[in-house]
């Protein structure tokens, strides 16, 4: 059996025996010859790539495992009539390098199986959570006896009863003192009434004498108010302090709870030790900002990539290029297509991934690329309020992070003396086609009063990367940010933003579906994720690379336009055909 660091490192083989398991059992030679296939260069850029060739075969042939294993149960859905129960997930694979200088690779899964096993095709996790005896099992089960007490409390027949009592005489007692307080504010409208008449009627010694008694009225009407306050709280005392025995125990179970919580909790995040190329060790609570408020993210070291990096640093193993693809039914809220391949996420696998790759060569991150000054923006139409032009693909309409080329510096240059905003609305990066630029803050209003109350009209084209049968119709499918991968959307009925697209058939050919969308509402990708959800037309449009599969460009574009003049009032329709 292997030794370990004081540090929890995979403990390899199965949970059912780890005693006789060879220290590289997990590195997997290909099954056919790869010695014409070229060795990457630099390593795989992890959040936007494509898959080198070593890569793609690899990840077949742990599909082609998939297909035909019997190690272990995992309903993924790819049963025409999917259980409910049903989940797909994601796997990946590294291609890597031995101290021999031989290629192979290593696969895993993100998570868990639905049997919790883990099958010897894929290298173990950073610390394995179902292990029998382990900590985090112990852990659980005192939380479990926790919530059990708590619960035979809360549904103890006694308690439930006094909590009906004690909430039905609450309210009988604010009723009554209630309706006694709107008497004393009448009472004491009616004084101030005959004080007045008396004033003018009585002698002053007379007014004196009787104005006095109109206060030892007030004053007694006050006394009886709180003596009848103090009665009906004696009144409701006993069966509140009955209540307490049981809301005191629960609150006194639940504080327990949470403090035997957050104790398990941190002693399974000084679990997750990831090493680097350098075996520097770097645990969770140091990688991810660590407060009462922010932990690290539920998930975060048990996706694949972050194993397999773990596996192979360990083992003196040199990474060469990494893929991850999705296998089975997509789930309801994300949009994961089955054996398309993904990148590793930002929330969960950045923070981790920035510490494991440190140091070495990487591909160049696309996303920080400047787009070429070439790309040229097509001036359609320009007057003194307003011009309307055709953004070409992959040029931002605002600038980013670490790109400050878009559409917005661009118009500035161009017309330092604008006022106002400038743009009205924006396109996705990706996405070509017709912008309205205001250069008076008026106009902006104007126009922009007009994307407001949705009297703009806009149609969009779009290539579909496949055939859908129906002619048009309604997604309506909300949504919200992924907060574990921006910028992705999620479909989200309980926190999402109403999003509403129409769209229409137009042609199809050589497998692909040309349609017209028409956005109601303009949620960020609300096309592109409509389009791919399996709710909305579950096809994802050519070139999607977050929803779908990358191609030459994404094959979406604003084509038409319709709003009127915001100084002349008129009616002006533009049209621009895509160039795809």
């Amino acid at each position: 059996m292997a030794e370990y660091p004081i540090f929890a490192l995979p403990i390899f083989g199965t949970s059912k025996n780890n005693s006789n398991i060879k220290k590289l059992s997990h590195f997997q030679y290909f099954k056919e010859d790869v010695s014409g296939i070229a060795l990457p260069g630099k390593f795989t850029f992890p959040f936007y790539y494509e898959p080198h060739p070593l890569a793609v075969l690899a990840a077949r042939e742990v599909q082609a495992y998939l297909e035909n294993q019997a190690d272990f149960e995992h309903d993924f859905g790819l049963d025409s009539k999917p259980e409910d129960s049903a989940r797909g997930k994601m796997f990946g694979v590294l291609v890597v390098k031995n101290a021999q200088g031989e290629v192979g690779y290593l696969a895993a899964f993100s998570g868990n199986l639905a049997d919790k096993s883990l099958p010897d095709k894929f290298v173990p996790p950073l610390f394995d959570l179902h292990r029998p005896g382990s900590f985090f099992r112990e852990g659980e089960d005192e939380l479990n006896a926790i919530n059990l007490q708590i619960k035979k409390l809360e549904e103890n027949p006694l308690f439930i009863e006094l909590q009906k009592t004690v909430e039905a005489k609450t309210l009988s007692v604010e009723a009554e003192l209630q309706e006694q307080k709107e008497a004393l504010k009448l009472a004491k409208k009616a004084r101030k009434l005959k004080r007045k008449e008396a004033e003018i009627s009585l002698s002053p010694e007379a007014f004196l004498t009787f104005n006095e008694s109109l206060r030892q009225e007030s004053l007694k009407g006050q006394f009886l108010y709180k003596k009848l306050t103090a009665d009906r709280r004696e009144e409701l005392l006993p069966y509140q302090q009955e209540l307490e025995v049981f809301t005191d125990k629960i609150a006194e179970l639940k504080a327990e709870r949470k403090s035997k919580s957050g104790k398990l909790q941190q002693k399974l995040f000084d679990q997750y030790q990831f090493l680097n190329q350098q075996k520097t060790a770097k645990g969770l609570t140091e990688i991810f900002p660590h407060t009462e408020e922010q932990k690290p993210p539920a998930g975060a070291g048990d996706c694949s990539a972050p194993k397999l990096l773990q596996y192979a640093f360990y083992n003196e193993l040199k990474p060469l290029a990494m893929a991850e693809f999705w296998w089975g039914i997509s789930p309801k809220t994300e949009v994961r297509k089955h054996q398309h391949y993904y990148p590793a996420c930002y929330g969960r696998c950045k923070p981790i991934l920035e510490h494991m790759l440190d140091g070495i060569e990487m591909d160049e991150s696309p996303l920080a690329q400047k787009p070429e000054s070439s790309i040229r923006i097509e001036i359609v139409f320009e007057d003194d309020a307003l011009l309307v032009i055709n953004k070409p693909p992959e040029l931002l309409s605002i600038p980013g992070k670490d790109v400050s080329d878009s559409v917005f510096t661009r118009m500035k240059s161009m017309f330092p003396q604008a006022t106002g905003p400038l743009l009205v609305h924006r396109l996705d990066m990706s996405t070509s086609g017709i912008l309205l630029i205001a250069k008076t803050k008026e106009a902006h209003k104007k126009i922009q009063s007009q994307f407001i109350r949705r009297t703009i009209k806009k149609r969009y084209v779009a290539l579909l990367d496949g055939i859908i049968e129906q002619n048009e119709g309604e997604i309506d499918l909300p949504l919200r940010v992924d907060l574990d991968d921006r910028p992705r959307q999620l479909v989200c009925h309980e926190h999402g933003k109403k999003a509403k697209t129409k769209w229409k058939k137009v042609g199809q050919s050589d497998g692909k579906t040309k349609v017209h969308l028409y956005p109601i509402t303009g949620r960020t990708h609300q096309l592109r994720i409509h389009a791919s959800h399996p709710m909305g037309l579950n096809t994802p449009i050519l070139g999607d690379d977050l929803y779908g599969k990358r191609a030459d460009r994404l094959h979406l574009h604003a084509e038409f336009i319709e709003f009127y003049h915001p100084s002349t009032r008129e009616k002006m329709s533009f049209t621009v055909e895509a160039e795809f």
